[in-house]
């Protein structure tokens, strides 16, 4: 079992920054792939970015590749998402999650091949 505690979430206005973190209790994390997903009021959960065990692969939704940065510590089991240029239709609450069991350089953005998953932070961009 692991478990995932994001932080980071808040309230900017437009054209802001926020930067997600989110911490894995996980002893193998190096072994795990990370993700990145948000689901805003009313609509379905959607990827927003990943990384490989290893950090050396990335991969980033349409509407946010350009200013959204996912990065990770191995060190630290920590997985982090730089998002600037914020805007409204970025308002959602993100969730951080664990695809394990993964080759090296492998990852997805298919929510249904995660295998655990944070309880959200809420970030609100206004206009």
């Amino acid at each position: 079992q692991v478990q995932l505690v994001e932080a980071g979430g808040g309230l900017v206005q437009a054209g802001g920054s926020l930067r997600l973190s989110c911490a894995a209790s996980a002893r193998t994390f190096s072994n795990y792939a990370m993700g990145w997903f948000r689901q805003a009021p009313g609509k379905e959960r959607e990827f927003v970015a990943a990384i490989s065990r290893g950090g050396h692969t990335t991969n980033y939704a349409d509407s946010v590749k350009g200013r959204f940065t996912v990065s990770r510590s191995n060190a630290k089991n920590t997985v982090y998402l730089q998002m600037n240029s914020l805007k409204p239709e970025d308002t959602a609450i993100y969730y951080c999650a664990v695809r394990s069991s993964v080759r090296v350089g492998e990852i997805t953005a298919r929510s249904d091949e995660y295998h655990y998953w944070g309880q959200g932070t809420q970030v609100t961009v206004s206009s």
